[in-house]
């Protein structure tokens, strides 16, 4: 019935079309994409649970978006920590009437020779980009299936629909995080339940500017706003892959029909280019991230830092070395 559709095309009839009065748990909420997505979503009207690491940056989204007039409670949690992301959800369920959205944004990201990375950087990018997002899903299902409506919106990146050099590490966990999603959209959508990858390009995040060796060009990245507003579309149209930002919708429509080209521009295009270390970079100490840094080589105009570790909730990137800083939210990002 949906053959020879694209993938981004509503692929069911539910459209979430009312958010007032719904509870939302965001993760990455501290700073840059998750916050942007929190207020989005009580700028609307629905209730709050947000969750990060990062204690101070939480409690200062939560204080500002409680003025909106709607009900916002937070955790402290590190998605690294499945006891942790337990305990967060038994809180959750036990505070709220109903859970209908879920929005994992939290990602940590490594940009920088894959060899170079050591094992606790592979595990702990794995256990936040992809393994907290599956047993949030998993732990919260019966919840969000029992409420008259929900929506399933995990924060994946550019970089989980097209290959890019130096980024191994943050890329299996983005594809992967992908995959699940569209598994997990296959199995249960239905009337009432929709199920979201949100896969921005370049977000103007802290941690994308730390990064970056220049100012992001406007037509080639998202504010976390425009980010945000595009999760609220995406919801309300149910939209299975939806890329954010033209450099996202351009690097994933290339790759399906001229995959030849992205292989050859990692392949050539890297050749010219100084080798550079591995670095990490964050947008505020969360246990989540969905860094949306996911376009490197996509604009010559630019040129990230090689050698870095980052971390950030809402960001498409992804960096390396020093041990990653952590954030909420994810896109190189968010």
């Amino acid at each position: 019935m949906t053959a020879g559709l694209p993938l981004g095309v509503r692929l069911s009839c539910h459209m979430m079309k009312e958010f007032r009065g719904k509870t939302a748990v965001v993760t990455g909420a501290a700073s840059g994409i998750g916050r942007a997505i929190a207020g989005a979503l009580a700028g609307r009207g629905a209730n709050l649970h947000l969750v990060d690491i990062n204690a101070t940056g939480l409690e200062s989204t939560a204080r500002e978006l409680a003025k909106l007039g709607v009900e916002v409670a937070t955790t402290t949690c590190d998605l690294a920590r499945p006891d942790q992301i337990s305990a967060a959800v038994r809180s959750m369920v036990a505070k709220w009437d109903q859970i209908n959205i879920l929005v994992n944004n939290a990602g940590v990201a490594y940009y920088g020779p894959t060899r170079e990375m050591t094992a606790e950087q592979w595990d702990r990018l794995m256990a936040v980009n992809l393994m907290a997002p599956i047993q949030l899903v998993r732990e919260l299902l019966p919840a969000l299936l029992a409420a008259d409506e929900a929506h399933i919106v995990n924060v994946c990146s550019m970089y989980g629909l097209a290959p890019f050099r130096k980024a191994a590490a943050y890329q299996t966990s983005k594809f992967g995080l992908v995959g699940f999603t569209l598994a997990i959209r296959a199995e249960y959508s239905r009337p009432g339940f929709g199920v979201t990858a949100l896969c921005p390009g370049f977000v103007r995040t802290p941690l994308i500017a730390s990064l970056s060796e220049r100012e992001l060009p406007a037509w080639a990245s998202a504010t976390p706003e425009k980010v945000a507003a595009e999760a609220i579309r995406a919801m309300r149209r149910n939209k299975g892959i939806h890329p954010v930002t033209g450099v996202a919708h351009a690097y994933w429509r290339i790759y399906r029909f001229a995959p030849w080209l992205i292989d050859w521009v990692n392949r050539e295009g890297w050749r010219r280019r100084k080798a550079g270390g591995n670095r990490v970079a964050g947008s505020t100490p969360s246990a989540d991230e969905n860094t949306r840094t996911d376009r490197e080589s996509v604009t010559p105009s630019l040129r990230l830092k090689a050698g870095s570790a980052a971390v950030d909730a809402s960001a498409a990137t992804p960096p390396s070395p020093p041990a990653p800083a952590e954030t909420a939210g994810d896109p190189l990002r968010r």
